[in-house]
Protein backbone atom coordinates (compact mmCIF):
# COMPACT_ATOMS: atom_id res chain seq x y z
CA UNK A 1 0.00 0.00 0.00
CA UNK A 2 1.26 3.81 -0.90
CA UNK A 3 2.36 5.09 2.74
CA UNK A 4 5.13 8.04 1.03
CA UNK A 5 4.96 11.57 -0.10
CA UNK A 6 8.05 12.57 -1.84
CA UNK A 7 8.67 16.36 -1.87
CA UNK A 8 11.30 17.61 -4.86
CA UNK A 9 12.50 21.08 -4.30
CA UNK A 10 15.92 21.11 -5.65
CA UNK A 11 17.06 21.57 -9.44
CA UNK A 12 16.64 18.10 -10.84
CA UNK A 13 15.12 16.06 -13.04
CA UNK A 14 12.42 13.04 -12.73
CA UNK A 15 12.39 10.11 -14.98
CA UNK A 16 10.37 6.68 -14.65
CA UNK A 17 12.56 3.23 -15.43
CA UNK A 18 11.50 -0.25 -14.25
CA UNK A 19 8.98 0.52 -11.50
CA UNK A 20 10.86 3.04 -9.58
CA UNK A 21 10.67 7.13 -10.01
CA UNK A 22 14.20 7.93 -10.59
CA UNK A 23 15.63 11.22 -8.98
CA UNK A 24 18.77 12.93 -10.94
CA UNK A 25 21.12 15.76 -10.02
CA UNK A 26 24.96 16.50 -11.55
CA UNK A 27 25.80 15.10 -8.01
CA UNK A 28 23.25 12.57 -6.53
CA UNK A 29 21.07 9.88 -7.94
CA UNK A 30 18.28 8.09 -5.92
CA UNK A 31 15.72 5.57 -7.02
CA UNK A 32 12.33 5.14 -4.54
CA UNK A 33 10.20 2.47 -5.63
CA UNK A 34 6.75 3.96 -7.37
CA UNK A 35 4.56 1.31 -5.30
CA UNK A 36 5.24 3.13 -1.99
CA UNK A 37 4.23 6.32 -3.39
CA UNK A 38 1.05 8.20 -2.95
CA UNK A 39 1.82 11.69 -3.42
CA UNK A 40 4.40 13.71 -5.11
CA UNK A 41 5.00 17.37 -4.39
CA UNK A 42 7.04 19.68 -6.80
CA UNK A 43 7.50 22.18 -4.86
CA UNK A 44 10.07 24.06 -7.55
CA UNK A 45 10.19 25.11 -11.43
CA UNK A 46 13.58 23.70 -11.52
CA UNK A 47 12.33 20.46 -12.09
CA UNK A 48 12.00 18.52 -15.18
CA UNK A 49 10.17 15.09 -15.59
CA UNK A 50 9.77 13.01 -18.24
CA UNK A 51 6.47 11.70 -19.86
CA UNK A 52 7.02 8.37 -19.21
CA UNK A 53 7.08 9.31 -15.38
CA UNK A 54 3.87 11.34 -16.13
CA UNK A 55 2.50 8.45 -17.60
CA UNK A 56 2.54 5.88 -15.18
CA UNK A 57 1.84 8.20 -12.05
CA UNK A 58 -1.12 8.90 -13.79
CA UNK A 59 -1.59 5.56 -14.25
CA UNK A 60 -0.87 4.08 -10.75
CA UNK A 61 -2.99 7.18 -9.30
CA UNK A 62 -0.34 8.91 -7.84
CA UNK A 63 -1.54 12.68 -7.00
CA UNK A 64 1.30 14.68 -8.26
CA UNK A 65 0.89 18.88 -7.43
CA UNK A 66 2.78 21.20 -8.65
CA UNK A 67 3.92 24.42 -6.92
CA UNK A 68 4.50 28.15 -8.55
CA UNK A 69 7.87 30.03 -8.35
CA UNK A 70 6.75 30.74 -4.70
CA UNK A 71 6.91 27.62 -3.84
CA UNK A 72 3.45 27.60 -3.18
CA UNK A 73 0.74 24.73 -5.20
CA UNK A 74 -0.20 25.82 -8.33
CA UNK A 75 -2.14 22.93 -10.05
CA UNK A 76 -2.12 19.14 -9.64
CA UNK A 77 -2.49 16.23 -12.05
CA UNK A 78 -6.08 14.87 -12.47
CA UNK A 79 -6.04 11.56 -14.54
CA UNK A 80 -9.19 11.64 -17.47
CA UNK A 81 -10.03 7.63 -16.12
CA UNK A 82 -9.23 7.17 -12.78
CA UNK A 83 -11.26 3.99 -12.74
CA UNK A 84 -12.13 1.26 -15.66
CA UNK A 85 -15.98 1.79 -14.76
CA UNK A 86 -15.87 5.74 -14.80
CA UNK A 87 -18.55 5.68 -17.47
CA UNK A 88 -21.15 4.43 -15.20
CA UNK A 89 -19.68 6.53 -11.93
CA UNK A 90 -20.22 9.38 -14.23
CA UNK A 91 -23.83 8.33 -14.77
CA UNK A 92 -24.29 7.57 -11.21
CA UNK A 93 -23.13 10.55 -10.23
CA UNK A 94 -25.56 12.75 -12.70
CA UNK A 95 -28.46 10.90 -10.75
CA UNK A 96 -27.38 11.38 -7.72
CA UNK A 97 -31.36 12.37 -6.37
CA UNK A 98 -31.31 15.74 -4.99
CA UNK A 99 -32.92 14.48 -1.73
CA UNK A 100 -29.91 12.17 -1.11
CA UNK A 101 -27.14 15.02 -1.74
CA UNK A 102 -28.76 17.68 0.59
CA UNK A 103 -29.06 14.76 3.69
CA UNK A 104 -25.93 13.99 3.20
CA UNK A 105 -24.96 17.76 2.79
CA UNK A 106 -26.56 17.74 6.61
CA UNK A 107 -24.38 15.39 7.84
CA UNK A 108 -21.19 16.57 6.51
CA UNK A 109 -22.06 20.16 7.80
CA UNK A 110 -23.09 18.62 11.23
CA UNK A 111 -19.72 16.55 11.26
CA UNK A 112 -17.65 19.80 10.56
CA UNK A 113 -19.38 21.84 13.06
CA UNK A 114 -19.01 19.09 15.57
CA UNK A 115 -15.48 18.42 14.87
CA UNK A 116 -14.43 22.34 15.41
CA UNK A 117 -16.88 22.12 18.46
CA UNK A 118 -14.15 19.61 19.98
CA UNK A 119 -11.23 21.55 18.69
CA UNK A 120 -12.06 24.26 20.74
CA UNK A 121 -12.79 22.05 23.67
CA UNK A 122 -9.41 20.70 23.77
CA UNK A 123 -8.24 24.29 23.99
CA UNK A 124 -10.60 25.24 27.27
CA UNK A 125 -13.22 27.23 25.34
CA UNK A 126 -16.34 25.86 26.53
CA UNK A 127 -18.95 28.46 25.67
CA UNK A 128 -17.98 28.82 22.50
CA UNK A 129 -18.00 24.56 22.44
CA UNK A 130 -21.35 24.47 23.87
CA UNK A 131 -22.42 27.19 20.72
CA UNK A 132 -21.48 25.39 17.80
CA UNK A 133 -22.69 22.00 19.52
CA UNK A 134 -25.97 23.64 19.53
CA UNK A 135 -25.41 25.10 16.19
CA UNK A 136 -24.49 21.44 15.10
CA UNK A 137 -27.84 20.29 16.67
CA UNK A 138 -30.05 22.69 14.36
CA UNK A 139 -28.32 21.73 11.12
CA UNK A 140 -31.46 21.01 8.27
CA UNK A 141 -31.04 19.20 4.94
CA UNK A 142 -28.61 21.27 2.75
CA UNK A 143 -27.93 23.77 6.33
CA UNK A 144 -30.69 25.77 4.60
CA UNK A 145 -30.45 28.49 7.73
CA UNK A 146 -26.58 28.30 6.98
CA UNK A 147 -25.58 26.92 10.48
CA UNK A 148 -22.11 26.33 9.08
CA UNK A 149 -21.50 29.49 8.34
CA UNK A 150 -22.62 30.96 11.75
CA UNK A 151 -20.31 28.68 13.37
CA UNK A 152 -17.15 29.71 11.16
CA UNK A 153 -17.53 32.74 12.51
CA UNK A 154 -17.47 31.72 16.19
CA UNK A 155 -15.14 29.07 16.17
CA UNK A 156 -12.34 31.01 13.70
CA UNK A 157 -12.37 33.94 16.41
CA UNK A 158 -12.07 31.27 19.19
CA UNK A 159 -9.14 28.92 17.93
CA UNK A 160 -6.69 31.83 16.76
CA UNK A 161 -7.71 35.61 17.00
CA UNK A 162 -10.50 37.89 17.79
CA UNK A 163 -11.29 39.39 14.39
CA UNK A 164 -9.86 37.12 11.88
CA UNK A 165 -10.98 35.95 9.03
CA UNK A 166 -10.43 33.76 6.18
CA UNK A 167 -10.05 36.75 3.69
CA UNK A 168 -7.08 38.34 6.07
CA UNK A 169 -3.98 38.43 4.38
CA UNK A 170 -1.83 37.46 7.31
CA UNK A 171 0.80 34.30 8.19
CA UNK A 172 -2.15 32.07 9.37
CA UNK A 173 -3.93 32.19 6.28
CA UNK A 174 -1.05 31.35 4.26
CA UNK A 175 -0.42 28.56 6.48
CA UNK A 176 -4.31 27.63 6.39
CA UNK A 177 -4.33 27.83 2.19
CA UNK A 178 -0.94 25.48 1.40
CA UNK A 179 -2.80 23.23 3.79
CA UNK A 180 -6.13 23.11 2.84
CA UNK A 181 -4.87 22.84 -0.71
CA UNK A 182 -2.68 19.57 0.05
CA UNK A 183 -5.69 18.02 1.52
CA UNK A 184 -8.03 18.86 -1.43
CA UNK A 185 -5.25 17.46 -3.44
CA UNK A 186 -5.78 13.72 -1.37
CA UNK A 187 -9.83 14.19 -1.89
CA UNK A 188 -9.64 14.69 -5.58
CA UNK A 189 -7.26 11.90 -5.53
CA UNK A 190 -9.99 9.40 -3.88
CA UNK A 191 -12.48 11.04 -6.29
CA UNK A 192 -11.02 10.67 -9.21
CA UNK A 193 -9.36 7.21 -8.13
CA UNK A 194 -13.31 6.19 -7.78
CA UNK A 195 -14.70 7.10 -11.40
CA UNK A 196 -16.04 10.23 -10.55
CA UNK A 197 -16.04 13.61 -11.63
CA UNK A 198 -14.43 17.01 -9.22
CA UNK A 199 -16.21 19.39 -11.00
CA UNK A 200 -19.82 18.04 -9.93
CA UNK A 201 -20.33 18.80 -6.43
CA UNK A 202 -23.17 18.36 -4.13
CA UNK A 203 -23.13 21.73 -2.78
CA UNK A 204 -20.46 23.64 -4.22
CA UNK A 205 -21.44 24.41 -7.88
CA UNK A 206 -19.45 26.97 -9.56
CA UNK A 207 -19.03 27.10 -12.93
CA UNK A 208 -14.96 28.16 -11.77
CA UNK A 209 -14.01 25.43 -9.41
CA UNK A 210 -12.96 22.14 -10.93
CA UNK A 211 -13.01 20.69 -7.53
CA UNK A 212 -16.61 21.18 -6.73
CA UNK A 213 -17.04 17.85 -5.59
CA UNK A 214 -13.49 17.91 -3.14
CA UNK A 215 -14.43 21.02 -2.01
CA UNK A 216 -18.04 19.30 -0.69
CA UNK A 217 -15.87 16.17 0.99
CA UNK A 218 -12.93 18.01 2.64
CA UNK A 219 -15.47 20.15 5.15
CA UNK A 220 -15.35 17.77 8.11
CA UNK A 221 -11.54 17.26 7.82
CA UNK A 222 -10.66 20.77 7.77
CA UNK A 223 -10.20 20.19 11.46
CA UNK A 224 -6.93 18.65 11.29
CA UNK A 225 -5.41 21.71 9.43
CA UNK A 226 -6.98 24.19 11.65
CA UNK A 227 -5.61 22.18 15.47
CA UNK A 228 -2.09 21.86 13.32
CA UNK A 229 -1.90 25.64 12.30
CA UNK A 230 -2.56 27.14 15.37
CA UNK A 231 0.58 25.45 16.52
CA UNK A 232 3.09 27.12 13.99
CA UNK A 233 5.97 29.03 15.41
CA UNK A 234 7.36 31.17 12.77
CA UNK A 235 10.88 29.52 12.65
CA UNK A 236 9.17 26.26 12.04
CA UNK A 237 9.64 24.39 8.65
CA UNK A 238 5.36 24.39 8.02
CA UNK A 239 5.47 23.12 5.00
CA UNK A 240 7.21 19.87 5.78
CA UNK A 241 5.37 19.66 8.88
CA UNK A 242 1.92 20.10 6.79
CA UNK A 243 2.75 17.58 4.07
CA UNK A 244 3.59 15.21 7.08
CA UNK A 245 0.31 15.09 8.39
CA UNK A 246 -0.91 13.17 5.42
CA UNK A 247 1.07 10.12 6.73
CA UNK A 248 -0.34 10.91 10.48
CA UNK A 249 -2.41 7.97 11.68
CA UNK A 250 -6.05 8.54 12.80
CA UNK A 251 -8.71 6.57 13.84
CA UNK A 252 -11.48 5.93 11.65
CA UNK A 253 -14.32 3.45 11.52
CA UNK A 254 -12.49 2.37 14.87
CA UNK A 255 -9.17 1.39 13.09
CA UNK A 256 -6.28 3.45 12.82
CA UNK A 257 -5.35 4.36 9.36
CA UNK A 258 -2.87 6.91 7.73
CA UNK A 259 -4.89 10.48 7.28
CA UNK A 260 -4.34 9.37 3.06
CA UNK A 261 -6.37 5.81 3.81
CA UNK A 262 -8.77 7.23 5.96
CA UNK A 263 -10.19 9.87 3.48
CA UNK A 264 -10.58 7.16 0.64
CA UNK A 265 -12.72 5.34 3.36
CA UNK A 266 -14.48 8.00 3.85
CA UNK A 267 -15.32 8.49 0.42
CA UNK A 268 -16.20 5.60 -0.63
CA UNK A 269 -18.79 5.59 2.52
CA UNK A 270 -19.91 8.96 1.34
CA UNK A 271 -20.49 7.92 -2.45
CA UNK A 272 -22.54 5.08 -1.38
CA UNK A 273 -24.71 7.33 0.84
CA UNK A 274 -25.13 9.52 -2.23
CA UNK A 275 -26.91 6.61 -4.00
CA UNK A 276 -28.92 4.73 -1.51
CA UNK A 277 -29.43 8.08 0.98
CA UNK A 278 -28.52 6.24 4.35
CA UNK A 279 -26.21 8.27 5.80
CA UNK A 280 -25.36 6.66 8.93
CA UNK A 281 -23.08 4.38 6.96
CA UNK A 282 -20.76 7.47 6.57
CA UNK A 283 -17.53 6.66 8.05
CA UNK A 284 -16.34 9.95 9.67
CA UNK A 285 -12.52 10.21 11.42
CA UNK A 286 -12.87 10.08 15.30
CA UNK A 287 -11.71 13.61 16.93
CA UNK A 288 -12.63 12.78 20.26
CA UNK A 289 -10.95 13.70 23.19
Amino acid sequence: MAFRTIVVDTHSKLEYSLNYLIFRTPDVTKRVLLDEVHTLIVQSTAVSLTTSLISELSKRKVKVIFCDEKAEPACELSPFYGSHNCAGRVLEQVNWPFEHKEIVWKRIVEEKIMNQAKSLQRKGKIEEFKLLSSYAKEVQPGDATNREGHAAKVYFNAIYFKGFTRDKECELNKYLDYGYTILLAQFNRAITSAGYLTQLGIHHKSEFNQFNLGCDLMEPFRFVIDDFVATIKEEDDWKDKLIGLLGSERVIAEKTQTLVNAIGLYCQSVFTALSSGKVLGIRFLNNDL
